[in-house]
């Protein structure tokens, strides 16, 4: 029998949740996704240590006074551009989580990082913009994609959101699987659940099956995993982006892998009526989890944008 991750390549592309090189070229993924936390992670190795300062360098030469901002991009652009070089797909690069509540500042930034990648001869379709999937980051997405730029809309924790980034015309969504589950440990006083039972999973098989019954064309890559059983209970899901320990968990197991999400089989028919902002903004709100992991999403990925702002002026103290 073939390994768990082998099978299932055949049902869903598997996406490398890392900046790592290493593990990228050994698990071949077809994609990859990279975030401040993760660039942060990368920044640490010393492989990537001749990119940190070919990007401080290259900041400067450009600005002398705020030159952090186009130092990060550089960075995140320069890891984006040596993992293209072992995928055959697209990579996800985050636009700076701080701007998750301005849609034209968003909009800037990203054809802004494109431009980077374009300079450096990689064209816009493979790379895929991050986008924190707040009203904002939903609009800008939108506007991107009318001219050409395809999105990828992040921190995405409810039905309300996957519905509107799918009205928007998202290319893909990444619902945080693990995250909504670690919420649902928290508040429940339930420490363990079943993989059929894993609100994170139910959550992706209920906007899989939407977006197929009413023939969405946004791509569902779940995300955030916390065990490999999370990742079995969504085989088939189109895409999912896993991290390297829990590639390994799979490249090790041997057994069999039943396909769980199939879009000639979806279950009783999903009907939601697309709202305006007023009511975006309600929706959300009701929803204690998806509120609550949304701000602390973006504040972890701005904190880890800080730390490395922080790395980068140690380096020229």
């Amino acid at each position: 029998m073939i390994s768990k991750l082998e099978q299932l390549r055949e049902m869903t592309v598997v996406v490398a949740d890392t900046g790592d090189i290493d593990a990228i070229d050994l698990y071949q993924p077809v994609d990859a996704t990279t975030n401040p936390s993760l660039i942060l992670k990368a920044a640490e190795l010393e492989r990537y240590r001749p990119l940190l300062e070919q990007s401080m360098k290259q900041a400067r030469q450009q600005t002398q006074t705020d030159w952090l901002p186009e130092c990060m991009d550089a960075l995140a652009v320069g890891i984006g551009r040596e993992i293209l070089q072992v995928i055959p797909g697209r990579v996800s690069t985050e636009i700076d989580a701080r701007l998750s509540f301005d849609t034209e500042a968003t909009i800037a930034r990203g054809m802004s990082l494109v431009e980077k990648y374009q300079n450096d001869g990689i064209a816009s379709d493979r790379i895929l913009l991050k986008i924190a999937a707040t009203w904002e980051g939903i609009r800008a997405a939108e506007r991107l994609e009318k001219s050409g730029i395809q999105c990828n809309l992040t921190l995405l924790f409810s039905f309300e959101q996957a519905a509107a980034a799918a009205d928007a015309g998202a290319f893909l969504i990444s619902p945080f699987v693990g995250r909504i589950l670690d919420w649902h440990k928290l508040h429940s006083g339930k420490t363990e659940y079943l993989p059929e039972e894993d609100p994170g999973v139910l959550s992706v098989k209920s906007i899989y099956n939407f977006y197929k019954q009413h023939h969405y064309d946004t791509i569902v890559m779940g995300a955030s995993f916390r065990n490999t059983g999370e990742i079995e209970a969504l085989a088939g899901c189109d895409r999912l982006t896993i991290s390297p320990q829990l590639l390994e968990a799979l490249n090790s197991d041997s057994g069999e892998l039943v396909r769980q999400l199939h879009p000639d089989r979806t279950g009783e028919l999903i009907n939601y009526e697309q709202v305006n902002e007023a009511g975006f903004r309600c929706h959300l709100n009701n929803n204690a989890m998806a509120t609550e992991k949304l701000a602390e999403g973006i504040r972890n990925f701005i904190a880890d944008q800080d730390k490395l702002e922080k790395r980068l002026l140690g380096e020229t103290a």
